[in-house]
């Protein structure tokens, strides 16, 4: 029985899996692909959790496979470098019950610290690729992506983008379906990748792809659309939706197999075609092959490797239109840590203190950018702790003293947890800070190992990370209040003064945790003001500078966190219940 539902590109994603029959589904939470997890544990039959990080979460999904289950693993493009150690492998192996990747590009960096091509990792790892281009084919596509696997006995990487998970569009859904495992059988020459192997399978894998190739000439998510045959488009994705807005009438070849790609399918329509353009995202992948071929083609040098594509992006460059007159323009707005956020408190004595911070992934990120100024760095989950120690083997203790490791408690246990093991283990002299807010805080509130609750909602026994730390042999490890400034101040300075590896835990729940709510707000006493500035010091967006030079407390925006009271040494700034 079918129905007609709007659904996001995620949300499709979830629902096709179901649909195909999948038993297991695993992840780590990251944008723009957390949405696929959050709406596939709304499905009793599918076991799916959040994982520690991508690399497990694969590897749950993959042992899933190979006793004969569908199982999908989903993350974000960065995610997937995290998992690329059993991608490689599992490629070699292949799957038994149908194995998907679902991975989320992020062309233009909404949420990202860089832009990244998944057709390129599919490529280099062997792993046949398909993109959808809506949120019909985002849930068609996720359910022949486990018959592929199945057929070719392929993992197979379901590749989406920012735009395409995030919008919503008509989804035809239907039933589930049972699909039987199938049976385990051992068999060390195709499920233990050592040398000898290894060897045969990687000739099993070029054989594959080799058939692969060319059975994608005659796959239908191959389709050539003929029409004015003075130009033809080859796109992809969500490019296509662009290039039959602005050219209705165009010839288009439109792939949703873009990894292993038709050659002759490919050929044959170049050869119908006056102009043939290739419009795609980020790296010239398609075009590039093209080229190879011998085939005259236009791509980057008509367009741009960097961003997000538009529809007026090809108006502009094939059509000569200007961009359309702009309306008023809505003053910049850089982004800021919240109204309460935990992490302010941390950063402002950071600042204080005039020490850096070597950065992590996570909302504390933030702390980078005006009026705090405090975090130097920024690569990886994970980064921040093994990039302090690797300052400090090169410029020793006097050089770090006045820097600290900053990690948040989800980013900790994702990857933080090897790095200060290295730290503990080669003798590092550093101070890390944790700073735990009880959740996954940017992704929007995920639970994770350390929080006491799984993806379902199910209540567990929370992993102490004081405990996890302890366990390392570190003597010095300390947890305090992320509000208490004068504790915290103390802390930060008698143990970055330390000839020894410390930790400081630094504790308060995210303010928009659900259920979370301080007892109090924080109202302004403006005949108390001594204009000094102290409490704007934060750069909380609730406390505002009036005309006069005195303070205003937005009351829609306070979270009574009480900072900027604590700041204030004039009474000027009063906490009140609420």
């Amino acid at each position: 029985m079918s129905e007609t539902k709007i659904m996001l590109g995620n949300a499709a994603i979830a629902r096709g899996a179901w649909e195909a029959g999948v038993k297991v589904s695993a992840a780590y939470p990251g944008t723009p692909s957390t949405e696929i997890s959050e709406n596939i544990v709304k499905y009793p039959e599918v076991y799916a959790e959040w994982s520690p990080n991508e690399k497990v979460a694969a590897e749950v999904a993959i042992g899933a496979s190979i006793t004969g289950s569908r199982a999908m693993v989903s993350m974000k493009h960065v995610g997937l470098n995290v998992a690329s150690d059993p991608l490689y492998s599992v490629s070699y192996i292949g799957a038994n019950g149908g194995l998907l990747f679902c991975v989320a590009d992020d062309p233009g960096l909404y949420s990202s610290q860089n832009e990244q091509d998944t057709r390129l990792i599919g490529r280099s790892a062997h792993v046949p690729v398909l993109e959808p281009s809506d949120s019909q084919e985002a849930h068609d596509f996720t359910k022949l992506a486990f018959d592929l696997s199945e057929q070719y006995d392929t993992p197979v990487i379901l590749r989406t983008t920012t735009r395409l998970g995030h919008s919503q569009g008509k989804v035809v859904v239907e039933d589930r379906t049972e699909v039987e495992d199938k049976p385990y059988e051992r068999n060390m020459g195709k499920n233990v990748m050592m040398p000898g192997s290894a060897k045969g399978r990687h000739v099993y894998v070029e054989e594959r792809e080799k058939r692969m190739a060319e059975d994608a000439n005659t796959m239908p998510i191959n389709r050539v659309e003929m029409g004015d045959t003075e130009i033809g488009f080859i796109a992809s994705g969500i490019a296509y939706q662009y290039v039959k807005e602005v050219f209705p009438n165009a010839s288009v070849l439109k792939l949703g197999l873009v990894y292993p790609l038709p050659e002759k399918l490919i050929r044959d329509f170049a050869s119908k075609v006056k102009r043939l353009i290739i419009f795609e995202e980020l790296e010239p992948f398609v075009e590039t092959y093209v080229r190879s071929w011998g085939i005259p083609c236009e791509g980057k040098e008509l367009f741009t490797l960097q961003g997000e594509y538009s529809a007026n992006l090809l108006r502009e460059r094939l059509l000569q239109q200007p961009p359309a007159a702009k309306g008023a323009q809505v003053p910049g707005r850089p982004p800021i840590l919240c109204p309460g956020c935990p992490h302010r408190s941390t950063f402002y004595v950071l600042k204080k203190l005039k020490i850096h911070a070597s950065g992590d992934i996570g909302c504390y990120t933030l702390g980078a950018v005006d009026p705090l100024n405090v975090v130097d760095t920024t690569v990886c989950m994970g980064a921040s702790i093994s990039m302090l120690h690797g300052m400090e083997k090169a410029k020793g203790k006097d050089f770090i003293r006045n820097w600290v490791a900053v990690i948040g408690d989800s980013t900790f246990m994702h990857t933080g947890i090897n790095s200060l093991e290295n730290l503990a283990y080669n003798r590092s002299t550093a101070t890390v800070m944790i700073l735990d807010n009880s959740t996954t805080g940017m992704t929007g509130h995920q639970d994770h190992a350390a929080t006491g609750k799984t993806l379902d909602g199910t209540e567990v026994p929370a992993i102490s990370i004081y405990k996890l730390c302890k366990a390392m042999n570190i003597e010095h490890v300390v947890e305090v209040d992320a509000f208490d400034i004068d504790t915290l101040e103390k802390v930060v300075k008698e143990e970055t003064a330390r000839e020894e590896l410390s930790v400081i835990i630094v504790c308060a729940p995210c303010a928009l945790l659900k259920g979370q709510k301080f007892p109090y707000k924080v109202h302004a006493l403006p005949e108390k003001c001594k204009k000094c500035g102290m409490c704007l010091k934060p750069g909380c967006p609730a406390v505002k500078k009036k005309a006069d030079g005195t303070i205003e407390i937005d009351d829609t925006l306070c979270n009574g966190c009480g900072l900027c009271a604590n700041l204030c040494h004039f009474g000027a700034l009063e906490k009140y219940e609420i």
